[in-house]
């Protein structure tokens, strides 16, 4: 099995505090993960390297700036499941039909996006339909989360809170 660590919407301006913040979530609620994947608006892509030395895929949000060579969106081939990564943009209740469109004709497993801030982890047909959330701005969610995916036959999918209780 294959574990991946799933982030978005970091919001991270500050390179140390933000490398800080990202190195104690990994330590706390992604320890056994194989690899990492970020939904964009990171704002300071230089964070990700908290994740070393695990691989990160990341994506460009509408926060980040051009600069730093992130891509639109990607499929990533994990363990024989296709997963396509992508930010997102615009309003948040038609976000999940947008996303959907930029893969059209993709064979996907799963589908992670961020932008929304809103946690999201369900099935439409057999695509997951994965949104992490947010670990620093809730923006009306009822927590602060990551997400766990695990591919092996398949992939499913887990939102992390990661509010002390």
């Amino acid at each position: 099995m294959i574990k991946i660590g799933v982030l978005s919407d970091t919001h991270l301006k500050d390179r140390k505090e933000g490398v800080a913040f990202l190195a104690r979530l990994a330590e706390r609620f992604l320890a056994d993960v194989d690899m990492v994947f970020h939904a964009g608006d990171l704002v300071d892509p230089n964070v990700l390297g908290a994740f070393a030395p695990l691989p990160v895929h990341a994506v460009q949000g509408n926060m980040d700036p051009p600069g730093y060579g992130l891509p639109f969106k990607k499929v990533i081939s994990v363990g024989g499941a296709r997963i396509g990564l992508i930010h997102g943009w615009g309003a948040a209740d038609t976000l999940e039909e947008r996303v959907m469109g930029e893969f059209l004709g993709e064979d996907l497993d799963c589908l992670v996006y961020g932008h929304s801030h809103q946690s999201t982890c369900r099935r439409l047909g057999s695509l997951l339909l994965f949104n992490p959330g947010s670990p620093t701005d809730r923006r009306g969610a009822p927590f602060h989360s990551v997400g766990v995916l695990e591919v092996d036959q398949g992939v499913s999918g887990r939102i992390l809170c990661i509010d002390d209780k």
